[in-house]
């Protein structure tokens, strides 16, 4: 279904493009993470909550407070756990489902396309 609506909507090649972008920022996260872990001789990943907290604190409280007041059990429901996940991880993974999203559709086996 969704990759219907992207379909829809005409984002099959945006969605690819940004979906190649953030899996390579996943890539270089996962480098600069292995690097760091073999600096300091030891295991060190770099959470999604400590990426978000690089951000500029006012963007961060202002969608802090939005979220509370949209939903405000989305955060001990959801941003917590989320936070937990290593950045990664969740950019590699966010990647690849944005790359699915803009597949072409594939052709059916079997069907006649012609006279």
């Amino acid at each position: 279904m969704l990759r219907n609506v992207a379909r829809f909507l005409g984002l099959p090649f945006l969605s690819r493009a940004i979906g190649l972008v953030v899996m390579a920022g996943g890539f270089v996260q996962l480098c600069y993470d292995g690097a760091r872990s073999i600096a300091n001789n030891g295991l060190r990943i770099t959470t999604l909550a400590d990426w978000i907290h690089t951000l500029p604190q006012d963007r961060t409280a202002a969608l802090g407070q939005t979220v509370e007041k949209v939903a405000p059990w989305a955060d001990a429901v959801l941003l917590a756990p989320l936070g937990l996940v290593p950045a990664s991880l969740f950019a590699l993974g966010l990647g690849a489902v944005l790359i699915w999203l803009g597949q072409p559709p594939r052709e059916p086996i079997g069907f006649l396309t012609g006279p």
